[in-house]
């Protein structure tokens, strides 16, 4: 097929060399616009999919918009027989969507109607869900309302956000690549009413460990934001988490008397000496931690430079 690309993280980079590897001709790839970058933050960076297309010889299209009539005709000037789409990060207008003869197709990272949104790998991890896939849908106007032509599913288990990430662009470039090759054999199938969920955009502040939840809560936290690493505050300084481990004990307020914790301990509290931490049920001992423009360590390391005493309050 004659196929216009659209994506930009490196969650999308598989797709577009599957698509290419399978035969089809890439005529364009559409990404996001370089950002400022690089260690003091004055150069321009190209996305992961720009570097890549470039590197295959496809003509790269960086709008900062597609609404205008400009962008549009030269979107539909590429002749496409179909647009894939892959965490592309703009809303794609409907002239656009009509444009490609079998429209636009999106590799979505999530078991839909469940997870319709911005971030649905971490949401599915924060919320514990026990399985998470990839579907190929045929876009529409809508927020990710689009039917589904083909899912593939997997199992999260103790999966980071960054290992399923990798997992499910495999598979999502490997189902594509099914789907092109016979777009008959897989009909769009309308999304179901019931069991619609939406993955609200990350913030920042969400990779903040809260230790007044579960330590399964913050176990999955950990998980759901590695990378870049959800963190925790000492002595004015940020170390992110990378990998913990769940422990008996807990914090139930100031009056505590929890034999693991001993008494007046508080939710939040290094509980020994190889920083556990009590949470409201169980507690929570990182296994593997960075501090600020250093490598990541085991949390014995850690300690080591920047000791962090039984009974200190995070």
């Amino acid at each position: 097929m004659r196929i216009v690309f659209m994506g930009t993280p490196d969650f999308a980079v598989p797709a577009l060399d599957a698509l290419v590897e399978a035969g089809h001709e890439v005529v364009a790839a559409y990404s996001q616009p370089p950002r400022p970058g690089g260690r003091r933050g004055r150069d321009l960076v190209k996305s992961p999919v720009h570097v890549r297309a470039e590197a295959r010889d496809i003509p790269v299209f960086s709008p900062a918009s597609l609404r205008s009539p400009e962008a549009q005709a030269e979107f539909a000037a590429h002749d496409a027989d179909v647009a894939v789409v892959a965490a592309y990060g703009l809303i794609l207008p409907q002239a656009v969507l009509d444009a490609p003869k079998h429209g636009c197709l999106n590799i979505h990272a999530s078991l839909l109607p469940r997870w319709r949104g911005a971030a649905p790998i971490q949401r599915a991890i924060l919320a514990g869900d026990v399985e998470t896939g990839v579907g190929i849908m045929q876009m529409e106007a809508g927020l990710d309302t689009g039917p589904v032509r083909a899912e593939a599913r997997t199992p999260i288990d103790s999966k980071t956000a960054g290992g399923l990430t990798g997992e499910l662009a495999a598979l999502g470039a490997a189902l594509m690549v099914e789907v092109l090759a016979d777009l008959t054999a897989f009909p769009p199938i309308a999304q179901p009413g019931e069991g619609v969920t939406y993955a609200a955009k990350i913030d920042k502040a969400e990779a903040r460990l809260d230790f007044t939840r579960t330590a399964e809560d913050v176990e999955r936290q950990v998980r759901a934001f590695n990378p870049p690493g959800a963190w925790f505050e000492f002595a004015g300084e940020r170390v992110r988490v990378l990998e913990a481990s769940m422990c008996p004990g807990e914090g139930r307020g100031p009056a505590s008397a929890d034999p693991a914790l001993g008494p007046g301990l508080r939710r939040g509290t290094v509980v020994d000496d190889a920083v556990t931490i009590a949470c409201s049920e169980g507690a929570i001992r990182p296994t593997l931690v960075q501090r600020a423009g250093r490598g990541v360590m085991p949390a014995a390391d850690l300690l080591r430079g920047l000791p962090i005493p039984p009974g200190t309050q995070l």
